[in-house]
């Protein structure tokens, strides 16, 4: 993983959006980048909130001494709420069973501070408008609350403008109505990457970036001037080597025969690393030597088989996976397109067993 690339993300997202602050999303170990090395970047890099899905994952990064504002993207069950306090952790909120469980919980100690969720089309989780107005008056009634933001999520900000306009408008009648109850909440928020990059209007007094800091983009043509650059590299090496005859069908299934005589070389990763299946049957690639290849046969669960022709290849040369080599580029988005799913689950795909090499500056 390239920290430095990271860091530079954050600046340059902080530098597209500001006056809005960044709240840098490191939910999903940093969409599996890491979430304690991708928050530590993220801060250095002008973030000044971190935020996440699960109150395990914000107790992870407390544990490990970062002491940053840290957002809980989803309202805990009210088994939780003492944990929400006792680590700091600053809730969404949704419903009055979550309020009434935290209140509780404070009992006789700070105020706590919750951002309050409306859905106002993405339709998961968050309150109605009508109900976000009456969680609010309760909230801004209890001593034991305090109503620090007002936020919602888009639905599809990269590719449907007119959606995300109505979304807008929608959370924009939510606070007018609140204001006219009095409650000025001073954080509000509504973007992610895309609506953050892409809709001005839509920055409010905080921006929630996840995808972008990790330098990858929800579509191709979200903010091109925004220099964004990929942390993650997935590498491995060649452990072993062997000629065959074309028509040999290497690996499970024998799903592939070899169309000319060719050396196989074998390489110690598979989809219990992150390495889908489809890739062999999808035209998927790997880079050797600084030139791509295709795979040989089905990813196995430990292992994968690459067809390297008449070229030579040794054992212990460098394979990457996804990622850069010499002048060529497997990215995210060529294996979203092999897979016929997004970037955001290809990287999120890549497990604990891999192990992570976190440098300044990655080649």
């Amino acid at each position: 993983m390239d920290l430095e690339a990271i860091r530079a993300n954050v600046a340059a997202i902080v530098a597209a959006v500001s006056p809005a602050v960044v709240c840098a999303v490191v939910k999903a170990d940093g969409y599996g980048h890491g979430d304690v090395p991708s928050a530590q970047m993220a801060l250095e890099g002008g973030a000044q909130w971190l935020a996440v899905a699960l109150v395990e994952e914000g107790i992870r990064l407390r544990e490990a001494g970062v002491e940053a504002p840290l957002l809980l993207l989803s309202e805990p069950t009210p088994a939780d709420a003492h944990l929400t306090v006792k680590w700091n952790l600053v809730p969404t909120v949704y419903r009055n069973s979550f309020v009434d469980a935290l209140s509780e919980a404070v009992g006789d100690g700070p105020a706590m501070p919750v951002h309050l969720k409306v859905d106002t089309g993405m339709h998961r989780v968050g309150a109605s408008p009508e109900t976000a107005l009456e969680l609010a008056h309760n909230i801004e009634q209890n001593p034991r609350l305090d109503l620090q933001g007002v936020w919602t999520h888009f639905a599809v900000a990269e590719e449907d403008d007119e959606y995300t306009r109505t979304q807008i408008a929608r959370f924009d009648d939510v606070v007018g109505r609140l204001a006219a109850m009095g409650i000025n909440p001073p954080l509000l928020h509504t973007a992610n990457t895309a609506g953050g990059l892409a809709y001005p209007e839509a920055r409010y007094s905080m921006v929630r970036a996840g995808l972008g800091i990790y330098g990858l983009r929800p579509a191709p043509t979200i903010a091109p001037e925004v220099p964004l650059r990929p942390a993650m590299r997935v590498v491995s090496a060649v452990s072993h080597t062997r000629r065959y005859k074309a028509g040999t069908r290497p690996s499970y299934g024998r799903r592939r025969p070899l169309p000319e005589d060719a050396t196989v070389a074998t390489v110690p990763i598979g989809y219990a690393d992150g390495v889908s299946r489809t890739l062999s049957s999808v035209g998927g690639e790997a880079l050797i030597r600084g030139k791509r290849y295709p795979y040989a046969g089905t990813v196995t669960m430990d292992q994968v088989v690459i067809d390297v022709g008449d070229d030579p290849v040794e054992v212990g040369d460098e394979v990457v996976v996804m990622g850069v080599q010499g002048s060529e580029a497997v990215s995210a988005e060529q294996w979203a397109e092999w897979m016929g799913t997004i970037n955001y689950e290809v990287v999120c795909h890549f497990g604990p067993r891999l192990p992570r090499q976190y440098r300044r500056g990655c080649g």
